[in-house]
């Protein structure tokens, strides 16, 4: 009954996120993980930036007490809900800590806003400023100097990339972490893996680059977050074509798109981008800047139409549909085991 309880509190936990997203009046645990990981990377950047090797090391410390805590906090909470017979606080406690792992209303509206201020309104001088600030917000890339159109691109690709590991990648670890509750409490349950997961994830979009120091810093927590993701990547590219209107020609667009996605360095960025490129028939890719050099990214769907408002609506529409889809395949699994 337990992992029911923990499986209806999943549920509830996406809609919540799709209805509210993340609650101002709370503190989101990415905040005390940006801190942690903050405080000891800038540790070992401000003592040791000419030893490669200690870098190397301390990048391994990062990564693993980030994890560690991460997954014992969650573990905590789960046990003694667990072993209080459901406990009302704890149960809160696991549904607003599920919630916070789904980022599905706060990636969407960010990009949705991007696309409305550009393509429904006047674009003055103090409205352009604004849009280059929100798109800087969500992206790696230097975009002070880029034209709308390559912001309207800059914000699609890093919709497409970022559905994985902000929604589609805690989805599928929650719901792993459920199905081990049913064979033993004390295995990997859903907070622990929700939390492990966004502790990877904010770990690489920290300091898992491939420059300077971090290339030694980062290197452990990027390589973690290329083997936690890999999973979740590719159920997106097998199924997202069920829920578009390319279902008649999904082998086609799963071939086209794998093809395209392994052109990229990271071995699950290319495939979400190239996915939902192909699904949306959008073209992605190109010339961006990153720091003072300027990086040409492999052309996804060289016959897509540019980003626009309407493509980035689509995308939108899609990962909910998706998200709908995982959801029944998820009960339709739990409740067949």
């Amino acid at each position: 009954m337990a992992e029911v309880n923990l499986f209806l509190i999943f549920i509830g936990s996406i809609g919540f996120d799709l209805l509210i997203g993340d609650p101002r009046f709370i503190i989101h645990p990415v905040q005390f993980i940006g801190k942690y990981i903050n405080l000891t990377s800038n540790f070992f950047i401000h003592n040791f930036k000419e030893h490669k090797n200690i870098l190397f090391w301390g990048g391994l410390f990062i990564a693993f007490s980030t994890i560690g805590i991460s997954f014992l906090i969650g573990k905590f909470i789960e046990l003694i809900f667990l072993q209080s017979k459901s406990n009302f606080v704890f149960g809160i406690l696991i549904f607003l800590g599920l919630s916070s792992c789904i980022a599905s209303k706060s990636l969407t509206s960010s990009v949705k806003e991007i696309s409305n201020l550009i393509s429904n309104t006047i674009i003055d001088k103090k409205t352009e400023k604004l849009v280059r600030e929100k798109v800087q917000r969500i992206v790696s890339r230097d975009v002070s100097l880029s034209s709308l159109d390559h912001l309207l691109r800059s914000s699609s690709e890093s919709l497409t990339e970022n559905s994985v590991d902000g929604i589609f990648g805690p989805l599928f670890w929650i719901f792993v972490g459920i199905v081990f509750m049913k064979f033993s409490i004390f295995l990997p349950g859903p907070l622990s893996l929700g939390f492990s997961y966004k502790a990877i994830s904010t770990l690489d979009s920290m300091i898992g680059y491939k420059y300077d120091e971090y290339k030694y810093l980062g290197f452990i927590s990027a390589k973690i977050e290329d083997y936690s993701t890999f999973f979740p990547a590719r159920l997106v590219l097998f199924t997202l074509p069920l829920v578009s209107s390319k279902i008649k020609k999904y082998f086609s667009i799963i071939k086209k798109s794998y093809f395209d996605g392994r052109k990229y360095d990271s071995p699950n960025s290319g495939i979400s981008e190239a996915i939902f490129a192909y699904t949306s028939n959008i073209k992605l890719g190109g010339k961006s800047k990153y720091k003072d050099k300027i990086v040409e990214k492999p052309i996804i769907n060289c016959n897509g139409d540019i980003c626009t408002k309407e493509k980035i609506n689509l995308i939108c529409q899609l990962i909910l549909r998706l998200q709908l889809l995982w959801i029944i395949f998820f009960t339709l699994i739990f409740f067949n085991i």
